[in-house]
């Protein structure tokens, strides 16, 4: 008797990567990108935590070096003609807004990371 081979005794004989991808089923399907989608937007938000806390520290030292009036090196002061309080304020200020909108930023950013992925 000859028997004959149906397509699904043929995909059965095939094995590999792309056969196996292919004869996966919806629910695999779904999760294998839900892993995927998951793991990528995990990742990018732990790594804006990362960049935010970073930038905070930056402006804060910015600032902090504001207190610093030697020009040229430790030895020498600024002469009070050259120094621009309004300048001063100004900068001090900005630096003030930009590091509390960062602060703003990071602690949105940690707590929807802690909501989104369960933080760590």
């Amino acid at each position: 008797m000859n028997e004959v081979k149906t397509e699904t005794d043929e995909l059965d004989e095939m094995s590999g990567a792309f056969v196996s991808s292919l004869t996966r089923n919806n629910k695999q399907i779904k999760r294998d990108r839900a892993v995927a989608i998951a793991e990528d937007a995990g990742l990018r938000y732990r790594r804006e935590v990362e960049d935010l806390s970073i930038k905070v520290k930056r402006l804060r030292r910015q600032q902090e070096n504001m207190l610093d009036l030697s020009p040229e090196n430790s030895h020498s002061l600024m002469v009070a003609k050259d120094f621009d309080s309004a300048e001063y304020v100004q900068r001090d200020i900005e630096l003030g807004i930009q590091i509390r909108e960062t602060e703003i930023r990071l602690e949105i950013a940690k707590a929807r990371w802690e909501y989104l992925f369960g933080g760590e």
